[in-house]
């Protein structure tokens, strides 16, 4: 039988839908990035004269372990102020000015997050933590969305895997969905009670230490769907305690391989969420890791309500038993 869940961030209802993983398909898997065989990757060592030049190089003098670069394509750029213009009545438009970078995890071609040493997760995130401190500074960018996109279903363009920052002089309206989540919640911080809550239940629970906690929620709107939480309360990523940020980055990285070992390669996103820059009320920052393993269809994109066949409690009993057959 199918159920409602709510999700309390955004007040979006999901289905969950288990007996709708019976029909005859399986969840999909990656395909790799379309990608030109001759062509030299722009993000390998070497080629390092294929993209502008390096704002970040994290690594030892004369050899990059990460590296952040601005994107040659950006969505946002420029410093134009964000003057909205009406065209008649209907018509609303502004520039789309701001800052679009790429964070190289990297220099292994095929070294994913789920491959990452312990001190390479914790550069990663070291290295989205300065980035998004330094854009906090830049006028009239008011967030700075951090994602990595890791397969061609989930929007990757280049196998050599990167995530990209982008610097925006608006708060985009999933930020404002969960800001509104919290107010809601009131009298205790919204995902604080969620791990609370979701350590005494224990079956929801991908993994955990003594800083992060990894779940399937109970709201999840797709299969495998994980919410990564840390312990220590905290609105902005960017003034975060640095060894939250490395158990982060180690947390990420061990749930995803056991991802891989359970419904194998499989495309994802990566989605950082933390409070904007220039908010007063609470927040909680925090990671939404979301396989892409089954297709939106009609429902989901004509109504906004999502239809899970995979209830989080199973998915996350199977995430936790995948380290037992590594």
């Amino acid at each position: 039988m199918s159920q409602l869940r709510l999700d309390p961030l955004t007040s979006r209802w999901v289905v969950i839908s288990a007996d709708r993983a019976d029909r005859p398909q399986p969840f999909a898997s990656r395909r790799p990035a379309q990608e030109d065989p001759e062509a030299l990757c722009p993000f390998c060592p070497g080629n390092e004269e294929a993209t502008p030049p390096a704002l970040e190089t994290y690594g030892p003098q004369g050899e990059w372990l990460v590296r952040v670069v601005p994107n040659l394509y950006p969505a946002f750029s420029g410093r134009e102020s964000m003057s909205v213009t009406n065209i008649g009545p209907m018509f609303t438009q502004a520039p789309a000015s701001g800052i679009h970078e790429v964070v190289v995890f990297s220099p292994g071609h095929d070294i994913g997050w789920a491959d990452l040493t312990d001190p390479q997760a914790g550069l990663v995130m070291a290295a989205i933590r300065d980035r998004i401190e330094e854009h906090s500074t830049v006028a009239g960018i008011r967030y700075s969305q951090f994602i990595a996109n890791s397969g061609r279903e989930a929007g990757a363009s280049l196998d050599h895997p990167h995530g990209q920052l982008m610097g925006m002089p608006f708060v985009p309206g999933e930020l404002v969905d969960e800001q509104a989540g919290f107010d809601r919640f009131q009298g205790a911080c919204l995902l604080c009670t969620t791990l609370e809550a979701e350590e005494e239940a224990r079956h929801r629970i991908v993994a955990a230490d003594e800083r992060v906690v990894i779940v399937c929620p109970f709201w999840s709107g797709t299969p495998y769907e994980m919410l990564v939480l840390p312990r220590n309360h905290q609105p902005f990523v960017h003034r975060a305690q640095p060894a939250d940020l490395a158990s982060v980055g180690r947390g990420i990285r061990d749930v995803l391989g056991r991802l891989r070992r359970t419904v194998g390669d499989v495309a994802y996103n990566v989605v950082l969420h933390y409070s904007p820059f220039k908010a007063s009320a609470d927040f909680h920052w925090h990671i939404h890791l979301l396989p892409k393993v089954t297709t939106i269809a009609g429902f989901e994109l004509g109504t906004g309500v999502f239809i899970n066949v995979l209830p989080p409690e199973y998915a996350a009993a199977e995430l936790r038993a995948a380290v037992a057959n590594a």
